[in-house]
């Protein structure tokens, strides 16, 4: 029943949830075309482990029922809220305050953040995309230190530690 040379003893059957609606009074992650099903895996388990009880996705991301994805889940995705749908359409129904993340953006570290709101996290490759400038109020960022070449943090990474500054 699985695909890995060393899997668990362990084999857990799960119905697949419906779709609940979100709840905006607290935080909401929003992913945009999150491509690898490890990011996305890593990413509902950084929700699940910091409280947040919904993730929005646009329907280019991973499937969260892909085999990989519930995999590195660790099964907190039976805990955490998903739905696909428009981004855009969804996040202005909120009447939430909506940070987008972003490598120019203001200091994460430098934020007063309030109680609730939504989080963007864009592609691996790309960023979050203009079409979605409109709803965005801030542009946040991990500032980056000393004069390292790389050029940009794992979305994964860079959500944990903007979970923990949410949560902090």
């Amino acid at each position: 029943m699985s695909s890995l040379k060393n899997p668990s003893d362990i084999l857990g059957v799960f119905q697949m949830p419906k779709t609940k609606s979100i709840d905006f009074s607290d935080w909401v992650i929003a992913l945009q075309d999150i491509q690898d099903p490890g990011n996305l895996g890593t990413i509902i388990r950084l929700c699940d482990w910091f409280d947040i009880k919904s993730i929005i996705c646009s329907q280019n991301t991973v499937d969260c029922y892909n085999p990989k994805v519930l995999q590195a889940t660790m099964g907190s995705i039976a805990r955490v809220n998903i739905c696909y749908g428009d981004l855009s359409a969804l996040i202005s129904s909120s009447n939430s305050r909506v940070f987008g993340t972003f490598m120019d953006g203001e200091s994460v570290y430098e934020q007063d953040l309030p109680d609730r709101g939504v989080l963007i996290l864009g592609n691996e490759g790309h960023g979050i995309s203009k079409s979605l400038d409109g709803i965005i109020n801030q542009r946040i960022s991990i500032p980056q230190f000393g004069n390292t070449s790389a050029e940009s943090l794992n979305v994964a990474s860079a959500t944990a530690i903007f979970l923990n500054e949410i949560r902090r």
